[in-house]
């Protein structure tokens, strides 16, 4: 028999002010590393930049992670060292693949700042799996009609990665894992299957309820395993489903860098702090590495 809660862990977010758009954290947590390979959960605005301005994340090294962009407003110029240029849109997927070692940028389009550029998403990086993390760097970029799309019961849901509902992604998936867009309508349901090991939900705007539960703005509800229950919103919303295979291995995060070996961290640190990186052509600003403070545990 079920457990009567569907919700195991509640993870509320560490909110930062960036300068005209807030960002919302929820993973990595004090209380929680990850959920399935997913080890990093932001939510991006939503907001409307000044006139003339926009965003300018300068080129930052990644190593052993995926990283996912998925924009409900505006768009981002991606850059990287491996001399990929790539404007992401509404609902299409940016798919940057760390593996040994990866150099990006994120910028605002010039064609977007004069009139004040919107910007609404969700940025996540997922884990590589142990015997991956030193893959040759990758990037994809999947145009958002080319995801598949459930529908039933007054809910929409768009498969951003893995298999749902019957419906699978295109987009490359190192490790097993789920995650979906899903829109409900007023009084619109939808299920939420026990398939995957590990499985969060994540309220963007509206209301939801999971079994009867309550959903928060901006908070990962971490669902209880093998839970099998039903996603309802009584005047219409929009939640994130995200997930995968457990991981045996924990993994270590510090700043932009993710590894199951402490060492492997260490060793990107001194690289990016050396040179060692390879640039991204056409944008050779770059991100200082941060410092360690004492009172900081460092893998």
């Amino acid at each position: 028999m079920q457990n009567e809660d569907p919700v195991l862990q509640t993870l509320l977010p560490v909110t930062h002010d960036l300068g005209g758009f807030q960002v919302h954290r929820t993973l990595p947590h004090k209380l929680r590393t990850m959920v399935g390979p997913f080890v990093f959960f932001d939510q991006m605005g939503p907001a409307h930049l000044p006139q003339g301005e926009g965003i300018d994340v300068r080129p930052h090294p990644h190593i052993a992670l995926s990283t996912v962009t998925y924009l409900f407003d505006g768009a981002i110029d991606h850059r990287d060292s491996l001399g990929t240029v790539q404007t992401i849109g509404v609902g299409a997927v940016n798919l940057m693949t760390a593996g040994k070692g990866i150099v990006h940028s994120e910028r605002s389009p010039v064609t977007e700042r004069a009139k004040g550029p919107p910007l609404s998403g969700i940025q996540t990086w997922l884990a590589l799996p142990d015997g991956r993390e030193d893959i040759d760097p990758a990037f994809e970029h999947v145009a958002a009609q080319a995801l598949p799309v459930f529908g039933d019961s007054g809910a929409r849901a768009t498969v951003i990665m893995g298999t749902l509902w019957g419906q699978t992604s295109p987009v490359t998936a190192h490790a097993p894992t789920i995650y979906a867009d899903i829109a409900l309508e007023a009084g619109g349901q939808v299920p939420i299957d026990a398939d995957a090991d590990e499985r969060a939900l994540y309220l963007v705007d509206g209301d939801a309820t999971i079994d009867g539960r309550p959903l928060s703005k901006t908070a990962l509800v971490v669902l209880r395993p093998g839970f099998v229950a039903t996603l309802r919103s009584a005047g219409g919303g929009r939640v994130m489903l995200a997930g995968g295979g457990a991981f045996a291995t924990p993994r270590h995060v510090w700043w932009n860098f993710v590894s199951s070996s402490p060492e492997r961290i260490r060793q990107a640190r001194a690289d990016w702090t050396a040179g060692r990186f390879a640039t991204v052509p056409g944008d050779p600003d770059y991100i200082p590495i941060p410092p360690v403070p004492n009172t900081v545990s460092y893998p």
